[in-house]
């Protein structure tokens, strides 16, 4: 009996074990966030949604030769135009082409502060002008009261540790280079952020640099006259003829653009221009065009809803839309004509023919009266 009784406690343990495991099972399949199961209804209908709006594919293309972002810090402008991007769909390329002098070129804007800079530094030297909080080191964190200490203190300390690390890597070979490159990438990325701050750009103001670390492809042309045009133009041919965006952003105000954005137009993608000429050829193409300060100042990115929401518009209006197609409409016509006159011919003779037969069943004429005994026969 107490052997039973143990038995039996056993076997409802593992039962109710065997419920438990059953009911987190059913409740993690039910509550699943990677997609809607069959038979459960998802309880975030927000994902299935966004499975079911499908994101525009965006492509931006800047032509640097024609307008370099002068006024403004490249970096700062560069991300500030994709975010833009952002904005209209999802930012499959960022492409910008130009020549050896566009980056070799220093702007006026950046020349001036440079200038000011010197004319500081100077007064730093003397004495007379001392900073309000001290300039500290980004990689090892120390202060300094003057710049061109600070400048010397980089050169002489980091750049040639830096210098010394990269000699080391170059120098090493297999699986050695690899642990160095491990080793050492921390600290050399930490050397690369601080020195954009400290040190001047030997050749330019860091514009390849600039634009290379928040996301661009930068490729340099010769310096032809219009080669990087052409190079851009070809470019945004190739991915039209492969369809792989929907959208695309050109930030240029050259004229020679046009016939590309004509194309762009024709095989019903969107087109956005981002340029300084108020009244320019490319924005009188383009479906939306924006300023470099509109984009600096964040306001293309709010009105990209607006223009997104008028482009699905469009869409809805484009499917909804009758079109006429002679061919079509006269085969559909003709075929229906002939079915119609068949049907009528048929049934007029079917009713002719019904005629003839009543006509040769009663052969007396229509006033004669039948007997009351062939009727109720009938």
């Amino acid at each position: 009996m107490a052997g039973f009784l143990k038995f039996h406690t056993i076997l409802s343990s593992i039962q109710s074990k065997r419920v438990q495991i059953m009911n987190l099972t059913i409740a993690s399949y039910r509550y699943c966030p990677y997609g809607t199961n069959p038979g459960f209804e998802s309880l975030d209908p927000s994902l299935t949604s966004h499975h079911r709006t499908p994101l525009n594919r965006v492509a931006v293309f800047w032509d640097l030769d024609n307008k370099p972002p002068k006024s403004f810090p490249p970096y700062d402008a560069t991300i500030r135009l994709k975010k833009a991007a952002e904005s209209f769909g999802v930012v499959r390329y960022m492409v910008a082409y130009a020549n050896r002098h566009a980056f070799t070129h220093i702007p006026r804007e950046v020349r001036e502060q440079r200038k000011e800079r010197k004319q500081l530094n100077k007064l730093e030297n003397i004495g007379v002008l001392k900073p309000a909080e001290p300039y500290i080191c980004r990689v090892c964190g120390r202060r300094f009261y003057n710049n061109e200490k600070l400048i010397n203190h980089f050169k002489q300390i980091h750049e040639r540790e830096h210098t010394k690390m990269l000699n080391r890597i170059e120098s090493a070979r297999g699986s050695r280079r690899v642990k160095l490159v491990g080793k050492y990438s921390m600290k050399m990325d930490k050397y690369k952020y601080a020195a954009r701050d400290v040190l001047i750009p030997k050749v330019g103001y860091g514009l390849a640099d600039e634009l290379k670390r928040a996301g661009f492809c930068v490729n340099m042309v010769s310096d032809k006259p219009q080669a990087a045009d052409f190079a851009l133009r070809i470019h945004m041919a190739d991915i039209m003829d492969k369809r792989r965006v929907e959208c695309v952003i050109l930030v240029s105000d050259d004229k020679d653009f046009v016939e590309v954005l004509n194309e762009a137009k024709l095989r019903c993608l969107r087109t956005v221009v981002v340029g300084d000429t108020n009244d320019g050829a490319l924005k009188r193409i383009a479906d939306a065009s924006y300023s470099w300060q509109e984009i600096m100042m964040g306001k293309a990115k709010k009105e990209a809803v607006s223009v997104v929401g008028r482009w699905k518009d469009r869409d809805v209006l484009k499917r909804l839309e009758w079109t006429y197609n002679p061919e079509r409409e006269r085969k559909l016509y003709d075929f229906r004509n002939d079915t119609d006159f068949e049907s009528e011919s048929s049934d007029v003779e079917g009713f002719l023919s019904e005629e003839d037969d009543g006509v040769q069943k009663n052969d007396s004429a229509w006033w004669k009266l039948e007997p009351e005994s062939v009727v109720e026969s009938r």
